[in-house]
């Protein structure tokens, strides 16, 4: 992890920590292709920018009741891992992060690899991303 453009104090350094940990658990859920517990490492209202779209999720259920596994296996996707994240900015309730991840087959070749920015915020108490801007379709 490389950190830049923040400031070394205790309660930045905690709220990386919890938001690179959603990012773990989002990762892991969304290889166990469980829609209900990614969308629980969520915040909401949840914006996703890609593909030429922002779509925004007003709560769980709107972001669960989609095809989203049905399209990724339909083009190859067996999971996928983060290359990089990188700390752009922080605060005690907000981490920006940039972020690099690979999407592999089932023979764990890759398939694509692209660039996303996440924005991970605390709302009352739980760390969730808010927002996602990613160059992958």
């Amino acid at each position: 992890m490389h950190v830049t453009g923040v400031y070394a104090d205790d309660d930045n350094q905690t709220a990386i920590a919890l938001a690179m940990g959603t990012l773990d658990k989002f990762m892991l859920e969304f290889n166990n292709r469980d829609l209900e517990a990614v969308a629980a490492t969520l915040n909401y209202p949840h914006v996703r920018f890609a593909s030429g779209n922002v779509v925004i999720f007003e709560g769980a259920k709107s972001f669960t009741d989609r095809l989203l596994y049905k399209t990724l296996t339909d083009s190859g996707w067996d999971h996928s891992h983060w290359l990089s994240r990188d700390v752009v900015l922080s605060s005690p309730d907000k981490v920006h992060i940039a972020t690099a991840f690979q999407r592999y087959n089932e023979s764990n070749e890759p398939i694509g690899t692209y660039e996303s920015l996440y924005i991970v915020t605390q709302k009352n108490g739980h760390w969730g991303i808010q927002a996602r801007s990613s160059l992958a379709p």
